[in-house]
């Protein structure tokens, strides 16, 4: 149950630095690193969420069920 939530936490998480790179985008006028820092974070966790659903798949914590 907890593996689960710290998917959750980690895709909310992606989803906020999402929202920030595209404030960023929006606010600064290019003169600022913010946006790439935001983007790298983001490719960071989307890496940490994958590895960790390939994870949960692989110890028996993640089930697929069929459609």
């Amino acid at each position: 149950m907890y593996f689960k939530i710290i998917i959750l936490v980690t895709l909310a998480l992606i989803l906020l630095s999402l929202g920030s790179g595209v404030a960023f985008l929006y606010k600064d006028s290019g003169s600022s690193k913010r946006l790439v820092t935001s983007l790298t974070i983001r490719v960071i966790l989307s890496i940490t969420l994958f590895a960790l659903i390939i994870f949960g798949y692989l110890t028996g914590q993640i089930q697929p069920h069929g459609i």
